[in-house]
């Protein structure tokens, strides 16, 4: 009997050395000797010993490594590969390998074959008979060759040949697509129910058997073969369409429904009022949703036809609330338009002017009136809420309801402190007359 290495003791290993025993006296080449005594069989090689003892006598060499530890292991037994060896190269892609071994084994006459075993542990429970395994030639003798071909058909292997750049292209989109797949089924945590039907099953099953392989193999798939991020994207993409197809192209054929990043009586109103009536909109509904995460996530989500957000101040910069939300979301610009904005203070119509030491208002707000605010109240607190209270329009809502105390004043648009019963105590606050906020339109993408 010939002698073999086969270099790591992962599960596939072990699948090989049922497919080979036959034919080869087998060692194991780990770092793991408890992994290799699990198969009594086989000689064990402890590579802390020397490799040249691994090596020494053997014709081939198997390389079953996680993918993206072949440079390594190709570094550590370089000066141990002599001419008179064959590599055999099993890693679930080509291309990656097939450029190591080219650069790494200049001037060498070792003679490599790369192949991938299109079957796992799991698909070779029951032999190997019709099992597909890929070929491709890279530096190996036609003799030497036509050798590993019989030796694949005796143990009823169905040969493919084909180049590693052809299999690495088809390989993402079945293999890779798969695994992919699979990983994606077991973040979703499918359950097994009373009522699956054969459909599910073959889905779980899917999960199951691509799970069993370790996520290194899965990263490697994923990231060592060039085809596999296209594949991704365009997965990403599909879903995008089907799930947008799902949704109406109106919630209803009676009206539009907006939903905006402020409340009732806030710029974001106005803006929209500004929209609606450029565009001649007459029928159409608002939700307030206060924060443009919100509208971004129930656009998402179908809920809304369009959703509007303050983006730019001339004064205060970019809306950092919206670059954020704007960075976890994928939407359509429909428009880009500004509304001049002009800021007003007001506090409770039960507050005297003496008791306010406080101004609740958005960021940009602060941003807008930071000289005149300095200038005119430097004696007053100036913040921001959080959650929704981040919109000078839930304040000002808030503060008619009572439910924040009566030493806050707010800053906003003249309309707060008609619809909410307040005091006006200045005006005009922000720093430039000129003080235009720029707003998006935006809809499902």
């Amino acid at each position: 009997m010939q002698n073999l290495t086969i270099v790591g003791s992962g599960r596939f290993a072990k699948v090989l050395c049922e497919l080979l025993k036959a034919d080869f006296e087998i060692t194991i080449l780990t770092r793991d000797e408890n992994r290799a005594k699990q198969d009594k069989y086989l000689k064990k090689f402890n590579p802390t010993e020397n490799f040249e003892k691994a090596y020494h006598g053997k014709r081939t060499i198997i390389y079953s490594v996680p993918i993206h530890s072949l440079e390594t292991t190709l570094k550590d037994q370089l000066d141990h590969l002599k001419d008179h060896h064959t590599i055999i190269d099993v890693l679930s892609v080509k291309v990656h390998p097939k450029k190591l071994y080219q650069k790494m084994l200049r001037g060498k006459a070792t003679q490599v074959i790369l192949t991938h075993p299109m079957f796992g542990p799991d698909s070779a429970k029951n032999g190997f008979k019709d099992l597909p395994i890929m070929l491709d030639n890279l530096s190996a003798s036609s003799k030497n060759y036509q050798n590993w071909k019989k030796i694949c058909k005796k143990n009823g292997l169905k040969i493919v040949e084909m180049s590693a750049e052809e299999h690495d292209r088809l390989a993402a989109n079945t293999q890779g697509l798969t695994h992919f797949i699979g990983r994606l089924l077991n973040e979703f945590d499918l359950p097994k129910t009373p009522i699956d039907t054969s459909g599910i099953k073959k889905l779980q099953e899917i999960r199951e058997q691509t799970c069993h392989d370790t996520w290194e193999l899965f990263l490697g798939l994923q990231n060592y073969n060039p085809y596999t991020k296209r594949m991704r994207l365009k997965l990403g993409d599909i879903y995008d369409r089907l799930f947008n197809r799902l949704l109406p192209e109106r919630i209803s054929k009676d009206y539009i429904v907006f939903g905006i990043q402020g409340d009732k009586g806030s710029f974001n109103e106005q803006a929209l009022q500004d929209y609606a009536k450029r565009h001649n909109i007459k029928n159409f509904k608002v939700k307030y949703l206060r924060t443009t995460e919100r509208v971004l996530s129930e656009l998402h989500k179908g809920n809304i036809d369009y959703g509007q957000f303050a983006m730019h101040n001339s004064i205060g910069g970019v809306v950092q609330e919206s670059i954020q939300a704007a960075a976890r979301h994928k939407f359509k610009i429909v428009e880009e338009f500004a509304i001049i904005i002009a800021h007003y203070m007001m506090k409770r119509s039960d507050a005297k002017v003496e008791e306010i030491d406080t101004i609740m208002t958005h960021p940009q707000v602060l941003k807008q009136c930071k000289s005149n605010l300095a200038e005119k109240y430097p004696h007053l607190k100036k913040t921001s809420g959080k959650g929704d209270l981040i919109g000078h329009a839930t304040v000002a809502k808030q503060m008619s309801q009572k439910k924040i105390p009566k030493n806050v004043a707010v800053m906003g648009p003249e309309i707060l402190s008609k619809i909410y019963n307040l005091d006006i105590i200045d005006k005009n606050l922000q720093d430039s007359k000129q003080n235009y906020t720029t707003f998006l339109m935006t809809k499902r993408g």
